[in-house]
């Protein structure tokens, strides 16, 4: 048997009939999930009902049920992931790491604490488990795994294959069929090109992403990607999506996120819109023709969108908007808004809320603000810089009667619920090339970085961060591509969306956070590209849902 840091033989570290193990942990995990959910729901339950108050006054445990069902699902879909590729003779010595190292980690962190957060630990104890009930967790299978599925051979090992291949290949098969396959090498080639060389700059200079690239997105077919053949899409699955954003935003999460903005403007006309408006918008949309813009968000509100205050009056044929936005991207040199405003004088709910495709004209750096009634202000911010943020003030601004998204006041909220699922799995997708970004970088930088006579990656704890990175990338991975086959297959998915875009968030900020550390020093110069993945990272846990939003809404589900 080979010592810690020489070479190990695949027979040295890969766990005997590793499949038939990480099979039999599943069952066991179900279980504890299942005991865990009963507990939880007898927390919340009044007269029969699951009551919000309740679920508050014990949002921990709630959340945390969210976090152990996250973990759950996404070693059932690893198990998924590894079976297929056995089944087509592709499982090779990468990928039964990745899946052996996978289990040993997220079974111990179901046993001893999954991390909510950085300070915050959720132990099976807080969800109200007995010791007696976490008895299922000793099952032989998952005794095996933990004692010896993420070992620091196995670490080693991995990383060492990972540097037999360039760092344009995905550590492991991600498991495509040829056709994704094709599409992700095509957006890979040219991010590498085109993307990759520039971000920084970009960054920097927090400049917009040139209008070249966005021509040139538009040509490979991006804003139309998942838009029906009929309105002049290409009618894609939404995992083609995926794969074109997490290549994309590998490259830089501002490019990655182009696409975002059309496929929730889309996804609401198919949605909620009226024939006429479907066959107004689409096309364009799908050409890249028309930009679009999300307004939804204002100013002391956040994630509480019933609340929302701007107010749109009939006046004649038209709709008159007057109020504040806030945290609106890309808004100054697109064609249409999709704006939610309160239409049904006297509430103050999500029922009072409308929809609309709010036309505008498109703006400069200098003047980016052209119509009358429409006004605002830039927001610096530390990262996701491509697109600029704003503020937007609307006093006065017309809205056509025709552009009432559906044509019936109070769907608005309604609408915008339908375009969850989408969004939050394109927005896992981004994370994960965010995280894969940050490992790119810094195994780089580990093999380039000398210290003490020998490469940093050569030292076990950098070598560590980098698999790890690899095995959650691969994790957050798989549980995002089943999101997005569950959504392409047409059943509801809100909690599998949900659950990728918690775990792919966290994920993203963990690489970025550890690829900064390899660079020590370096990496807090604003020089070096992990610098501003780091910064990139960060937003991921906050928009399309907050971690806190986001694991609320997953537990809810999970308890109704």
């Amino acid at each position: 048997m080979a010592h810690d840091g020489q070479d190990r033989t695949e027979a040295d570290v890969v766990l005997p009939e590793l499949l038939k193990l990480t099979g039999a942990a599943v069952a066991p995990a179900e279980a504890v999930l299942a005991t865990a959910t009963a507990r939880v729901r007898d927390r919340v339950t009044e007269g029969g009902r699951i009551s919000g108050a309740l679920i508050e006054t014990h949002q921990t445990a709630a959340h945390g049920l969210a976090w152990l069902a996250t973990y759950v699902e996404a070693l059932r879909q690893m198990q998924g992931w590894a079976e297929r590729l056995d089944a087509g003779g592709k499982l090779g010595e990468t990928e039964r790491l990745i899946l052996q190292i996978a289990f040993g980690e997220y079974l111990w962190q179901i046993y001893g604490g999954i991390p909510m957060s950085q300070g915050e630990i959720l132990r099976l104890q807080d969800i109200g488990l007995s010791q007696d009930e976490m008895g299922a967790l000793m099952a032989p299978a998952i005794m095996t795994l933990t004692q010896s599925g993420n070992t620091q051979a196995a670490r080693t090992r991995l990383v060492a294959l990972m540097q037999e291949h360039s760092a344009n290949i995905t550590v492991g098969n991600p498991g495509l069929d040829d056709e994704l396959g094709m599409i992700r090498e095509q957006f890979r080639r040219y991010a590498v090109e085109n993307v990759e060389p520039h971000a920084h700059d970009w960054h920097l200079a927090d400049e917009l992403i040139p209008m070249q690239v966005i021509e040139e997105l538009s040509e490979m077919g991006v804003f139309g990607l998942t838009i029906p053949e009929e309105y002049g899409g290409f009618g894609l699955s939404k995992a083609s999506m995926c794969v074109v954003s997490e290549e994309l935003s590998r490259g830089y999460i501002g490019v990655g996120s182009l696409g975002t903005r059309s496929e929730i403007a889309a996804e609401l006309i198919l949605c909620g819109g009226t024939e006429a408006q479907k066959q107004k918008w689409l096309p364009g949309l799908a050409s890249g023709d028309i930009l679009p813009t999300a307004v939804f968000t204002e100013p002391n509100t956040g994630s509480d969108l019933g609340s929302l205050r701007t107010k749109a009056v009939k006046d004649g044929d038209d709709w008159v908007l007057n109020g504040n936005k806030t945290w609106i991207t890309h808004a100054a040199r697109t064609h249409v808004m999709t704006v939610l405003a309160r239409t049904v004088p006297d509430t103050s709910d999500y029922k009072g809320l409308s929809m609309f495709l709010a036309e505008k004209t498109p703006g400069t750096d200098a003047e980016p603000w052209q119509d009358p009634g429409i006004s605002g202000g830039e927001i610096e911010v530390l990262g996701y810089r491509g697109m600029k943020e704003y503020t937007l003030n609307f006093d006065d601004f017309r809205v056509k009667g025709e552009n009432l998204l559906g044509g019936v006041e109070g769907q608005g909220f309604k609408q915008l619920m339908e375009t969850f699922e989408s969004a939050r799995i394109q927005t896992a997708a981004r994370a994960i090339g965010v995280a894969q970004s940050a490992l790119d970088i810094s195994t780089r930088y580990a093999l380039d970085r000398k210290q003490f006579g020998k490469p940093l990656i050569a030292f076990p704890r950098v070598s560590g961060k980098l698999a790890m990175m690899a095995v959650e990338i691969m994790v957050a991975r798989q549980l995002t591509y089943f999101s997005a086959r569950e959504k392409d297959e047409g059943r509801r998915c809100d909690l599998e969306a949900g659950m990728a875009k918690l775990l792919g968030a966290r994920v993203a900020w963990a690489a970025a956070d550890n690829g900064l550390q390899i660079h020590g020093g370096n990496g807090f110069a604003l020089e070096y590209a992990i610098s501003r993945v780091l910064c990139d990272a960060r937003i991921l846990n906050i928009f399309e849902g907050a971690a806190e939003i986001q694991a609320q809404v997953i537990a809810r589900r999970l308890l109704s």
